[in-house]
């Protein structure tokens, strides 16, 4: 099916899916609960709207990665096979750990809500519960949104860069940023902290990257004549 689609449309879906991948997470943060202050577990159940707005907007952040690589993949596929099946399925990894760290939402809301009901009791089994499920929601949406995007990031983008399906300058900038935050990223394993501003370099790339697909597409000459490869290097 998706290999007939035109590479233009193809490519301007894609670039459409980037910018929902990331507007929907940004607003997550934005309109979905706040599970970071202390009396998190009290709120949660006066504020069931915002928790039913996250996981929609996770969910549908979800959806959209997941997207990405299954329409990128017929044209990727044509200059390095083993690359892109790399990234198809590393984009599914990130895709299906969001949707499982959302799924703690509905989850702490009802706890949540047992814990308003039992008196919001200093201690109780509740605050337990509670604990655990945000630290699976923590460390899914670590490992999703951060570990396995910048894996996913340096994958295309070196992919891209061999092929010249986009500008050198674009992928290029998108492998550095990738390999970036992946450092970063893997350094908070380890308790290092850097911050958000480490994955500034390739957000705003991935942000270029799809305005670049929906206005310019992909390079012709790099899509008429692809130097196809199954394994690590490209056969000229």
């Amino acid at each position: 099916m998706y290999s007939k689609m035109n590479p233009r449309n193809s490519a301007r879906i894609v670039g459409i899916l980037f910018i929902i991948a990331t507007v929907t997470g940004v607003l997550s943060f934005v309109f979905g609960p706040d599970l970071t202050a202390l009396d998190y577990l009290a709120n949660l159940a006066i504020n069931e709207n915002k928790v039913m707005m996250g996981l929609l907007l996770n969910f549908t952040m979800a959806v959209a990665i997941a997207g990405i690589p299954i329409f990128m993949y017929p044209i990727l596929k044509q200059h390095n096979e083993a690359l892109a099946v790399g990234y198809v399925g590393s984009r599914i990894i990130e895709s299906v750990l969001i949707m499982v760290g959302s799924l703690t939402l509905p989850l702490l809301l009802t706890v949540s809500q047992e814990f308003v009901i039992a008196g919001s009791p200093e201690t109780s089994v509740y605050q337990t519960l509670g604990t655990l499920l945000l630290a699976a929601s923590e460390w899914t949406f670590w490992m999703g949104v951060s570990l396995v995007f910048s894996i996913t990031a340096v994958i295309l983008n070196s992919l891209l860069y061999r092929s010249n399906l986009v500008p050198r300058w674009l992928s290029g900038w998108g492998l550095i940023g990738g390999i970036l935050y992946l450092i970063t990223g893997s350094l908070g394993i380890f308790g290092f902290t850097f911050g958000d501003i480490y994955a500034a370099p390739i957000a705003l790339q991935e942000m270029v990257f799809a305005v670049w697909l929906i206005v310019k597409g992909y390079n012709v000459s790099a899509i008429a004549s692809p130097s196809v490869s199954t394994g690590g290097n490209k056969e000229e």
